[in-house]
């Protein structure tokens, strides 16, 4: 890859990784209170079916997750692994696909 090349996987990486602390500290803090608060699981997911709120929310959350965890896998496989080129992309890619599908359908279950 082109060092502009891998200066946008760097970007890309960082920028997700931002996005996914602030989505990992608003859902942990959102379900403590709500436990806390003394709400079921069943009760949370009567609140968050049907909300385009949350469902946008998780949909953000799931596609940060699927272009940060491959890009750190990629980087893994490079340094542990001397593995690099268009399979470790393409093996990399192909984990980011099922995550963002897997992430999808959780957020359908969650949301709708």
């Amino acid at each position: 890859m082109s060092p502009r090349g891998e200066m946008r996987v760097w970007l890309a990486q960082r920028a997700t990784a931002a996005v996914l602390a602030v989505c990992v500290t608003v859902h942990l803090v959102t379900l403590i209170v709500a436990v806390h608060g003394g709400l079921s699981a069943a009760a949370i997911l009567g609140r968050t079916r049907g909300s385009p709120g949350w469902m946008t929310f998780y949909a953000v959350f799931v596609v940060c997750a699927a272009i940060h965890a491959p890009l750190g896998l990629r980087t893994i496989a490079a340094e542990w692994l001397s593995w690099r080129g268009r399979a470790a992309d393409a093996a990399c890619t192909a984990f980011g696909i099922v995550v963002l599908v897997l992430g999808f359908r959780a957020v359908a279950a969650v949301t709708l």
